[in-house]
């Protein structure tokens, strides 16, 4: 079967958040287990995105949180990302840039595999507890269109992660 769009883990190399463990007496870093995101329905548009690690964000910080998943796709679609409702109703937790855009070409990059990190802001009053585990922000694949003349940069290849195709 060929994969026409989806969610993995990242390489190894490329996961953040290590933890210790200690096998046979020796201690050695592990990352956390991969959870890959899921619908909660079947009339679910969102992939729900699960927290890897337990996180405090204070009143008015932002924070890159890394899901160590990466998302393929078909060249004329995007993953975008919002807040789950109950993070930004209840919680005040928001996206910093209000609305995640994953390019289908930011899957494998040579920066960091395609690790999708989110920037999280907490715009309430008081400190939001995150354990890993929780659902924090939901992710919708969709097609998108380009304009007749909307492709002059064709032959531009994506190489890095975040922010490399502004450079």
């Amino acid at each position: 079967m060929s994969k026409i769009r989806g969610f993995e883990p990242v390489e190894e190399k490329f996961k953040k958040y290590k933890e210790k463990i200690v096998v046979h007496g020796k201690s050695i870093e592990v990352a956390p287990e991969v959870v890959l995101p899921t619908r909660s329905d079947v009339r679910s548009a969102g992939y729900d995105f699960y927290s890897p690690i337990d996180i405090q964000i204070l009143p008015a910080q932002k924070i890159v949180l890394w899901t160590n998943v990466k998302a393929y796709m078909g060249e004329d679609e995007v993953l975008m990302l919002y807040p789950r409702s109950s993070m930004g109703i209840k919680k005040g937790l928001m996206l910093a840039n209000t609305v995640g855009v994953i390019d289908s070409s930011y899957y494998g990059n040579e920066d960091n595999d395609g690790n999708i990190g989110l920037a999280l802001l907490n715009t309430s009053g008081k400190a939001i507890d995150i354990k890993r585990g929780d659902r924090i922000v939901q992710g919708v694949f969709t097609k998108y269109l380009v304009s007749d003349n909307g492709n002059p940069n064709a032959s531009i290849v994506r190489k890095g992660g975040i922010g490399s195709t502004g450079k």
